[in-house]
């Protein structure tokens, strides 16, 4: 899930980038954007967010 959430970071923030659209906002930059995107991204190779969870005793 979090590796979905980073790819439309990285989206949103090429298209950003790519039509010099002027923000306002620190947050909606692309570089901002990107860094969040690769953290999520990092997060998700990590193993968080990825839905596995180990089984808890037997049957």
């Amino acid at each position: 899930m979090l590796g979905f959430i980073a790819a439309a970071l990285f989206a949103i923030a090429f298209l950003i980038n790519g039509t010099e659209t002027s923000v306002d906002h620190a947050i909606f930059t692309p570089t901002s954007l990107m860094l969040l995107g690769l953290t999520l991204l990092a997060l998700h190779v990590a193993g968080l967010g990825t839905g596995w969870a180990p089984r808890r005793g037997r049957r």
